[in-house]
């Protein structure tokens, strides 16, 4: 009769498993979290603190003063690219219908992929709507 020997990589093997198991759901938490964060990004309701978007109801100090840009949509899709001049994009997504978006930053680089699709407010001053179709770049300064 044979002896019966353990396997002294037994062990060792299921504990390497174990952690390449481990490693693998912490490398997907991290794209999950990633990921999710970059598509909050975009939404309007998650703009930078530094150009928090306007919203109906009471009105806190922050939203009394008049915004440097104010983006409305009014079709079903409207192209909008918003950065600051040099730095961070703050927009680049399609807005939906009825969807605004507000930044009170000094100055503020806007380009519209159908001018005509949207309602921009420079400072509270309406900017005459493009043609269907024209795709407008213009830099926006705050008043003082």
């Amino acid at each position: 009769m044979g002896r019966h020997r353990s396997d002294p990589m037994g062990i060792a093997r299921l504990v390497l498993i174990g952690l390449a198991v481990l490693l693998a759901l912490a490398v997907a938490g991290a794209f999950a979290t990633s990921l999710l964060t970059v598509l909050g990004s975009g939404d309007a309701e998650a703009v930078p603190s530094s150009s928090p978007r306007v919203s109906g109801g009471t009105p806190s100090p922050a939203s009394t003063r008049t915004a440097t840009v104010q983006i409305v949509c009014s079709a079903d899709r409207c192209p909008v690219f918003v950065r600051i001049p040099g730095g961070d994009v703050l927009m680049d997504r399609d807005l939906t219908r009825g969807e605004q978006a507000s930044y009170f930053d000094p100055e503020l680089d806007v380009v519209l992929g159908d001018a005509s699709t949207v309602t921009v407010l420079e400072n509270g001053t309406q900017r005459p709507p493009g043609e269907t179709g024209e795709r407008q770049a213009f830099k926006v300064s705050r008043s003082r």
